[in-house]
């Protein structure tokens, strides 16, 4: 089968659809990122890449922090939201009736709705061109306890995470395989 061959661009998908919750509990701010990722193990670490025309950038960059909020299912329309309007012309929170409650160790807020969320501390910014790099060390991992079995194991399965792909959002469906399970031994 050919293939054609395109210019380059960011055809890298799907992409977690996540929230970055930033500012504070008493005046807070959310957008929305589709350009993040882990980008270490020990310490934990992760990036956001955000145009500096972006009205959370500036509180962002000035507190160096924010937290990333995976989106389930229900919050798909709020991502949607926060991607295309601006903070700076309104509360998004109070219209989306979001839920901003105190992270364990960055004075951003967390999202209250989303099941998992990664507090963040700015290590480095990098300019890219139309983007921004913040590196981020993740400080801690907040998870809704309806999601931990009774085994203490997260069941991400149950959290109804979505992905955004080249311009739709998608919901996370049927599990593949786990880690490792192309080469697992068989039990006789």
């Amino acid at each position: 089968m050919a293939k054609v061959t395109w210019k380059p661009s960011t055809l890298l998908g799907p992409v977690p659809a996540v929230l970055v919750s930033c500012g504070s509990v008493e005046k807070p701010n959310a957008l929305t990122i589709a350009w993040t990722g882990i980008i270490n193990s020990d310490p934990p670490m992760t990036y956001v890449s955000i145009r500096p025309e972006r009205h959370s950038y500036d509180i962002i960059k000035k507190s160096g922090e924010f937290v990333i909020n995976l989106v389930p299912r229900s919050l798909v329309r709020a991502a949607d939201f926060c991607g295309v309007r601006t903070g700076a012309k309104m509360d998004k929170f109070k219209k989306l009736k979001l839920t901003a409650e105190s992270a364990s160790t960055v004075s951003a807020p967390v999202i209250a709705e989303s099941p998992i969320s990664l507090e963040c501390k700015v290590t480095e910014v990098k300019p890219l061109g139309t983007h921004d790099m913040f590196l981020a060390e993740i400080t801690a991992v907040l998870v809704d306890e309806q999601y931990i079995d009774e085994n203490g194991r997260l069941r991400m399965d149950k959290c109804r995470l979505t992905a955004y792909c080249h311009g739709e959002y998608f919901d996370l469906g049927k599990k593949l395989g786990s880690f490792g399970y192309s080469v697992k031994k068989k039990k006789k």
